[in-house]
């Protein structure tokens, strides 16, 4: 089951599909941010930074290059560039038994790359929230 799960989430990287991305995430998942303190809780937040994830990190360069799969998870390894800042980082979801993300969590290094990301990400929400 993890394996058509985590094909899902390939193909929403690939084409950007936010009714996909939607569908994908159970109404309680927790997503925990490599530069956010807390656990973001709930469908809406989560759905915020994955979508924003999506278009900061997932460029051109943006490509997974490992992948860890269980029952109930995955670990997929990423690596990708931005402004000449190379990122390596890991995304770890777990699926509840119908195939929803309950859990999506971030890793991301070198601390520059972490910076980098941070200051992104952080235009990237402010520009969706003002709906461009």
């Amino acid at each position: 089951m993890s394996k058509e799960n985590l094909q899902r989430w390939y193909d929403f990287m690939e084409n950007h599909n936010e009714q996909a991305l939607s569908d994908m995430l159970a109404d309680d998942v927790v997503f925990h941010s490599p530069v956010v303190h807390t656990p973001q809780e709930g469908k809406a937040i989560t759905f915020a930074y994955l979508a924003a994830a999506g278009k900061v990190l997932g460029g051109d360069h943006f490509q997974y290059v490992n992948e860890f799969v269980s029952d109930t998870g995955a670990v997929i390894e990423f690596v990708t560039e931005i402004d000449g800042i190379k990122i390596d980082g890991i995304d770890m979801i777990t699926w509840n038994a119908d195939g929803k993300i309950i859990e999506f969590k971030v890793m991301v290094r070198p601390l520059k790359a972490v910076n980098k990301v941070h200051e992104m990400m952080g235009l990237m929400l402010e520009r969706m929230k003002a709906g461009g």
